[in-house]
C-alpha cells in the first residue's frame, strides 16, 4: 500500500494508512475466526476443507484490493469529484463469490452465528463503491436475506430458528455500520483536506485580485488625466501653442507619477500597517492548515516605528511566511510583536523546521533573509534565524522613537483618566 501524495503537515497519510490497516485487520482476524475451527477439525471432509481456505483466500484479497480501491492515493481534486476510485468489478464478483461459498460451507456445518460474516463484509464493501441512500438499502436487504436464510436452515434442521435468523441479520447490519462509518471518516477527511487547499488558492488569487485593484486604481487615474490633457493640448495647438506645450509637460509629468506609482505597486510598496501585514500572513497559515497565534504586546501605534521600520518588520513577516508555507511541515506558528528597551521587536517562530534546512533562498536581488538582515542593519537593527530541534526562529528588532512612545503612553493615560476627571 502506497501512501497518499498530500500536502505536508495534514496527517492524511497516516490517516489513510490507520483506515486501511484497521479494516484489513479487523476484517482478517473475523475472517480466519469464523472458520478457523471448521478448517481445523478433522471430522470435515477434505474437501470441504480445501474449498472453506479457497473461498477465504479469495474473499481477503478481493477485501484487500476493494479497500485500496475505495481510499483513493490521490488526494479529491474538484469538490464534484468522486472520492473513490472506479469499482474493481471483477474483483467484488469474485470476492463475492468467495464470500457466499464460506458462509454457505459453514451454514451448512451448521455454524448459524458467524457463517453471514464473509458475506456481511463483501456487502459492506461494495456498498462503498454505491451512492446515497442506496447503499444502506443493500444493507437492508442482506441482512433480511441473511435472516430467512438462517431461520428457514435452523427450522428445517429441527433447531431454534430464532437466534439463527437474528444474529446474521446482526452481524450483517453491525459490520456495514462500521465499514462505511469508517470509509465515511475518509471522505470527511479528505473534503476537508480539499477545502484547506481551495482556501489556500483562494487567498493567493484574492491578493491578486488586490494588486489588481491596485494597479487599476493608479493607472486608471493616471491614464484618464493624461487623456483629457493630450486632447486639450490637441485642441490647443494652434490657437494657443504656449499653453498646448505647458499641457503637454504635464502630461509628461502625470506619466513619470504613473510610472513611479506602478513601479512601487510593483514592487510591494505599498502602505500597510504592520498589524495589516501580520494579519494578511496568519490568515495565508490558517487557509494552508498552520494554526498561527499573534501576541501584540502592545498593540502596534502608529508613528512610534518611523520609516522604513513598519515595511521592513512587514518584509520579514511575508520571507518568514513563504519559508514556512515552501520549505517545513509547520503545524502551529506563534508570531509576536512588543516594544521593549527601545526596539521593536518582531518574533516568527514555527515547529516544522526541515530536516536539512535551506533558510536562504535562492531569489532575485531584494529577498531572502540574508539581504533582509543587511538592510535591518543598515536601518539600525537586526535580524537573526535559528533552529531549535523542530523549531524555527525567526526575530528582528528595530530602535523605535522614544519620544513618541512616550507621548502615545501619555495620550493614552490621559484617555484613561478623562472620564474620572468628568
Amino acid at each position: 500500500m502506497r501512501d497518499v501524495p498530500v500536502d505536508p503537515g495534514t496527517g492524511l497519510t497516516n490517516f489513510r494508512r490507520y483506515t486501511w490497516w484497521s479494516l484489513i485487520g479487523v476484517t482478517t482476524f473475523f475472517l480466519i475466526f469464523s472458520v478457523r475451527s471448521r478448517i481445523m477439525d478433522t471430522a470435515v471432509p477434505v474437501t470441504v476443507r480445501l474449498a472453506a481456505v479457497a473461498a477465504l483466500a479469495v474473499t481477503m484479497a478481493a477485501i484487500g484490493v476493494s479497500v485500496s480501491r475505495r481510499l483513493p492515493r490521490i488526494p479529491v481534486e474538484s469538490p464534484g469529484s468522486d472520492p473513490a476510485g472506479p469499482p474493481p468489478v471483477r474483483w467484488l464478483v469474485a470476492g463475492g463469490a468467495g464470500a457466499m461459498v464460506l458462509g454457505a460451507i459453514l451454514l451448512a456445518l451448521r455454524d448459524y452465528g458467524l457463517w453471514s460474516f464473509g458475506p456481511a463484509m463483501m456487502v459492506s464493501i461494495i456498498a462503498t463503491f454505491i451512492p446515497g441512500r442506496r447503499r444502506w438499502l443493500l444493507i437492508a436487504a442482506t441482512a433480511a436475506g441473511a435472516a430467512v436464510l438462517g431461520g428457514v436452515t435452523a427450522a428445517v434442521s429441527g433447531q431454534g430458528s430464532v437466534f439463527a435468523a437474528a444474529f446474521p441479520a446482526g452481524l450483517v447490519v453491525f459490520t456495514g455500520w462500521v465499514t462505511l462509518g469508517m470509509l465515511w471518516a475518509w471522505d470527511v477527511a479528505e473534503r476537508l483536506n480539499l477545502a484547506r487547499r481551495l482556501s489556500a488558492e483562494l487567498a493567493v488569487k484574492d491578493e491578486r485580485l488586490r494588486f489588481a485593484a491596485d494597479l487599476h486604481d493608479i493607472q486608471g487615474h493616471h491614464l484618464q488625466v493624461i487623456a483629457l490633457k493630450s486632447e486639450l493640448a490637441a485642441r490647443l495647438a494652434g490657437a494657443d501653442p504656449a499653453r498646448a506645450a505647458a499641457e503637454m509637460k504635464e502630461v509628461r509629468r502625470l506619466a513619470a507619477d504613473a510610472l513611479r506609482d506602478t513601479r512601487a505597486v510593483v514592487q510591494g510598496y505599498r502602505r500597510v500597517t504592520l498589524e495589516e501585514e501580520i494579519g494578511n500572513a496568519t490568515r495565508v497559515l490558517a487557509a494552508a492548515g498552520i494554526d498561527a497565534r499573534v501576541e501584540f504586546d502592545p498593540p502596534a501605534v502608529p508613528g512610534i516605528l518611523p520609516d522604513p521600520g513598519p515595511r521592513l518588520l512587514g518584509l520579514v513577516m511575508r520571507e518568514a511566511t513563504t519559508n514556512v508555507l515552501r520549505h517545513s511541515r509547520a503545524r502551529h506558528a506563534e508570531v509576536g510583536y512588543r516594544i521593549t528597551g527601545g526596539l521593536a521587536r518582531l518574533t516568527f517562530a514555527n515547529d516544522g523546521a526541515p530536516e536539512h534546512p535551506g533558510t536562504e533562498r535562492q531569489a532575485a536581488p531584494g529577498t531572502g533573509l540574508r539581504t533582509l538582515a543587511e538592510r535591518l542593519e543598515a536601518a539600525g537593527g537586526e535580524l537573526t534565524w535559528k533552529r531549535d530541534g523542530d523549531h524555527f526562529v525567526v526575530a528582528a528588532s528595530l530602535p523605535v522613537e522614544t519620544t513618541g512612545h512616550e507621548s502615545a503612553n501619555a495620550r493614552t493615560a490621559a484617555a484613561a483618566t478623562e472620564p474620572e476627571a468628568r
